[in-house]
């Protein structure tokens, strides 16, 4: 059962004080890129707050979030965020990167420590390079004072050094200076209460931001999971069961699911969600739309 903890009172929800947030991450082919660009003008009438754009791990798709993001900025009226990682970069070079994008207009940063090139490697800093997402957060705001969002584990981070040190390590970012906390995402909304019940006890007071996946392809998010320290319930296992060759059902788990994850938490408070689109427009623009967020009127942008 998904229900709110028991000091979170439950609220009407009201559609107007939503506010939503889409991650993306870059193709690395024509037609992956094609879908990502009708997937951004897709969900772009809902007017998001901001749009974020991955890296993949070590970095490796740097050049094309850095093209993703300024064509963004420059072609449509989104708030763009780059994610900026410090895994196998100099610390010059994370600033270089950070000053290109203070200078082309993009002032949110998503900052994270970043995943290692190859998968089961544990997170080595470069020598010359920042040892962590604190330090990276630090010397963004030494740059520029960036809106900065980082990442917060309502379950434990794999590289957790168990206790409290996951806290520590957020206060720490908040401390340096980020603005918001996007959680990974979870299936057991209990998981989310209880961490921000924590987070505030620990005298965080920043937005913590629930980050939302809706599931489609049930065995690949299964996964990822277990490589990132994500349960999976029994429940949401047995509404995929027996839908491996069935996409166009699974597509219909996955709207009813996600939308009713975020109804429980609509209904306990939270104003404030943050889609992990997986470049799939069609799907999360249905959960934002029973959500109670309509298009807006299309404005007038910069020529394409």
């Amino acid at each position: 059962m998904n229900l709110p903890a028991a000091n979170h009172d439950p609220i009407t929800p009201d559609p107007s004080a939503l506010g939503i947030s889409f991650e993306f991450f870059p193709p690395n082919t024509e037609k992956m890129e094609r879908t990502l660009w009708a997937s951004v003008e897709r969900l772009a009438p809902l007017a998001p707050r901001f749009v974020s754009v991955t890296y993949g791990a070590g970095g490796g798709t740097r050049d094309r979030t850095h093209g993703i993001v300024n064509r963004i900025r420059r072609e449509t009226t989104l708030e763009p965020a780059a994610h900026l990682t410090c895994v196998g970069a100099t610390r010059d070079e994370v600033n270089s990167v950070a000053r290109r994008y203070r200078d082309v207009g993009v002032t949110h940063i998503v900052a994270l420590r970043g995943d290692p090139p190859e998968a089961g490697d544990g997170f080595t800093p470069h020598p010359r390079g920042y040892d962590g997402s604190v330090a990276l957060v630090a010397g963004l705001k030494r740059i520029f004072d960036f809106e900065i969002s980082v990442g917060g584990y309502p379950e434990p981070h794999p590289d957790s050094r168990g206790g409290d040190s996951d806290l520590d390590h957020l206060k720490g970012k908040i401390d340096a200076g980020a603005n918001r906390v996007i959680t990974q995402y979870f299936f057991d909304n209990m998981l989310y209460f209880r961490f921000v019940d924590r987070v505030r006890a620990a005298g965080i007071t920043v937005p913590v931001v629930p980050g939302i996946l809706p599931v489609t392809n049930f065995a690949q998010v299964a996964r990822f999971s277990a490589t990132c320290g994500t349960s999976i319930p029994p429940w949401l296992a047995g509404r995929f069961e027996g839908l491996d060759q069935d996409p166009q059902t699974r597509r219909l788990v996955a709207a009813h699911t996600a939308t009713e994850q975020c109804f429980a938490l609509q209904e306990a408070g939270v104003t404030d969600f943050h889609f992990y689109t997986l470049n799939r427009a069609d799907l999360v623009f249905a959960i934002c739309h029973v959500l109670g967020v309509r298009s807006m009127p299309a404005e007038a942008g910069p020529e394409r």
